[in-house]
């Protein structure tokens, strides 16, 4: 009867290990799980940044174009005007 009871408590404290296993595999599941959403939100907005960046750099390309073809018509326009240090050279 002894050896029975031996075997019984062998087995009790083998199914708490094992339970107590189970239970810490959960819990770093959780934290995974956790850790995964954060960096899922953090690569979005990074995605969101980036996108805006990119139409920020569009819309400067476009007035520096812009800014480029005024420049060329106000030469052009000044270009019919003599000034002194011209006419003196």
């Amino acid at each position: 009867m002894e050896v029975v009871g031996h075997t019984m408590a062998n087995i009790t404290r083998a199914i708490r290990l094992v339970a107590d296993i189970n239970a810490a595999i959960s819990v770093a599941s959780e934290e995974q799980t956790l850790g995964i959403e954060q960096i899922e939100r953090a690569v979005s907005q990074l995605d969101d940044v980036t996108k805006r960046n990119a139409a920020l750099v569009g819309q400067a390309s476009a007035a520096a174009q812009t800014l480029e073809e005024q420049v060329g018509q106000q030469r052009q326009m000044l270009s019919a005007f003599r000034f002194r240090s011209q006419t003196m050279a």
